[in-house]
Formats: C-alpha cells, sequence, structure tokens
C-alpha cells in the first residue's frame, strides 16, 4: 500500500511539474486548451522568457510525461515481484488512478485554478477572468474519467497477471 501511496504522489508531482513547465516555460497558447474558455481567448502568445526556456520546458514537460508509463509499468513489476493476484492488482492500479483524478480535482482545478493565481503569475493578461471562479467548469470530463478507470485498471491488472 505504502508502494501504491508513493507512485500516486509521483504521479502528482509529473502532473503538476507538466503544467509548471508549459505554463511558466514554454507558455504557447495551445497548451491552455484545458482552460474555460474566457482565459483561452485572453492567453496571449509570448516570447521565451530567457533564452532556452521554450527547450527546458519543453525537456521537462517530457520527462514528467514519460514519468506516466513508468509508473504504471513500475506498480505492475513490483505486484509481480511480491506475487499479487488479479484483484490486488486492481486494487493497485484503481487506488492510483482515483488518487490522481481527486490530485487533480483538487488541487488543479480548485486550488491552482480558482484559489492560487498560478496562472495570473504567469499570464497576467487574464487577471479578471470569470474562469477563475468556475470550478466544476470540466466537470463532463471527470466524469467520463471517473468511469473509465476501473476499465482500465483491469485491463493493467489482467496484462499483469499474464507476467505470474
Amino acid at each position: 500500500m505504502i508502494t501504491t501511496l508513493i507512485l500516486s504522489l509521483v504521479l502528482m508531482a509529473a502532473m503538476f511539474g507538466m503544467i509548471w513547465a508549459a505554463v511558466a516555460l514554454i507558455q504557447k497558447k495551445r497548451f491552455y486548451s484545458s482552460a474555460p474558455k474566457d482565459i483561452q481567448d485572453a492567453i496571449i502568445e509570448r516570447s521565451e522568457r530567457f533564452r532556452g526556456a521554450r527547450l527546458i520546458g519543453y525537456a521537462i514537460a517530457f520527462l514528467c510525461l514519460a514519468v506516466f508509463p513508468a509508473v504504471f509499468i513500475f506498480a505492475g513489476w513490483d505486484g509481480v515481484r511480491q506475487g499479487y493476484n488479479f484483484w490486488m492488482f486492481f486494487g493497485r492500479y484503481i487506488a492510483i488512478l482515483y488518487l490522481l483524478k481527486a490530485f487533480d480535482i483538487i488541487f488543479l482545478d480548485w486550488f491552482l485554478l480558482t484559489k492560487s493565481h498560478f496562472y495570473q503569475h504567469y499570464a497576467p493578461e487574464t487577471e479578471g477572468c470569470e474562469g477563475y471562479h468556475q470550478f466544476g467548469f470540466n466537470k463532463k470530463q471527470h466524469i467520463i474519467h471517473i468511469i473509465i478507470f476501473p476499465f482500465i485498471a483491469l485491463i493493467a491488472a489482467g496484462i499483469c497477471t499474464l507476467f505470474i
């Protein structure tokens, strides 16, 4: 269980790292596609914060993105090593996915978007946008994820049991 929690925390850090790299270093309008519409409209294209900022940002984002499959592979390898059965794998993967979703909703959507002024620090032109007060603007996407996560966990558990 401790390994599962640690892996979840690693994914949470990777998800935040991708967002930070995109917002603070890459600073391209296309990376705001999941933000509320008025925030997307207010964003302006920027030049690099400093020479090489985008390159560093893309490198960080790529590394953070690579963490996702690495965590899932490690979770499976560790489970095989410890003799997990199908339901233990399923429990591990469902816990990782739902903890990540809780982090997404509570930290990224509620705190980071509506309370912290994180985005306004890097994109001051968005200050005052109504989207910063629309917690739950992407609830349809969250509901879809919550519904498909058990199926993803089932598939991952099935794949892992092939290696037992």
